[in-house]
């Protein structure tokens, strides 16, 4: 059976409103919940974002079922040592519902921007294997653990597909995700992720009962049309069997991104007519 998994960028959203989509997903039948992880918002900097470990432990507290994570949580923004405090100290809060999605950075103009030191893209991916590595000391049994030590296990989440990100997937991943707009890439890389299970991330102009088609189309391709086959425009029968086809090829989880930046309404009845499907 699929994972479902609500994809919400915290950006154009109160606090109040991330909440309440989150508490919609969770008693509509979603599995989980990912936030992004940036200091500005990609693509529209003048938009406010909110921070990604407080947004998800708000999250954790305002919700009881909803499994907690990023796609992803940038490693040059915090100490791996931080980090690795801060993922415990969330998974026993939340009762084990956390998830560390863990990724090398994907909008480099903000490490100039804010200062932070991070290298070429290679430099950022070699680190990111290097503080994987300590992640793993200082959670266990190694001269640099930690105490507390996990009570839970913290599935971890790498996505990317370049060859030396493969390469981590293989070695740590619980879970290997795909971003929305490099889905053409899926039939080669599947064979590649070892033991990591399989997710995707969607963008989806959903077409509900009392939908204008051409509206939610064309709206939804002014915004997201560059992200090619990363967005998927239909009604409920097609959404079904175009998940369907994904999880026919391995597929175990969906993040699903909503063109309406999920309306509650949107949240619900997707979840009634798609994933109950």
């Amino acid at each position: 059976m699929s994972e479902w998994f609500l994809f919400l960028p915290q950006v154009r959203l109160g606090v109040d409103g991330i909440v309440e989509r989150a508490r919609v997903a969770e008693a509509s039948g979603f599995d989980g919940i990912a936030f992004i992880d940036h200091l500005e918002a990609p693509g529209a900097t003048h938009q406010s974002l909110w921070e990604a470990m407080t947004v998800a432990t708000w999250v954790a507290a305002r919700t009881e079922r909803l499994r907690i994570g990023h796609l992803v949580l940038c490693d040059a923004f915090r100490h791996p040592a931080v980090l690795a405090k801060q993922a415990v100290t969330l998974s026993e809060a939340s009762g084990g519902r956390f998830e560390l999605g863990l990724g090398s950075g994907s909008w480099p103009q903000e490490f100039e921007r804010f200062g932070i030191e991070s290298g070429d893209a290679a430099a950022r991916v070699r680190r990111l294997g290097e503080n994987l590595e300590l992640l793993h000391q200082f959670w266990g049994e190694h001269e640099r653990g930690q105490v507390p030590r996990p009570s839970h296990p913290i599935p971890l989440v790498l996505g990317g597909t370049g060859k030396r990100m493969m390469d981590l997937v293989r070695a740590h991943a619980d879970w290997w995700n795909i971003p929305s707009h490099q889905l053409d890439r899926l039939p080669a890389l599947l064979p590649t992720v070892g033991t990591a299970r399989v997710s995707l991330q969607q963008m989806v102009g959903f077409v509900g009962r009392d939908a204008d088609r051409t509206a939610v189309t064309e709206r939804s391709a002014r915004l997201f049309g560059h992200l090619g086959d990363g967005l998927v425009c239909g009604d409920a029968a097609e959404l079904t069997a175009h998940f369907a086809g994904l999880s026919a090829q391995g597929v175990e989880r969906f993040y699903v991104w909503f063109a309406d930046f999920a309306a509650p309404q949107t949240i619900s009845e997707f979840a009634e007519t798609v994933i109950n499907a």
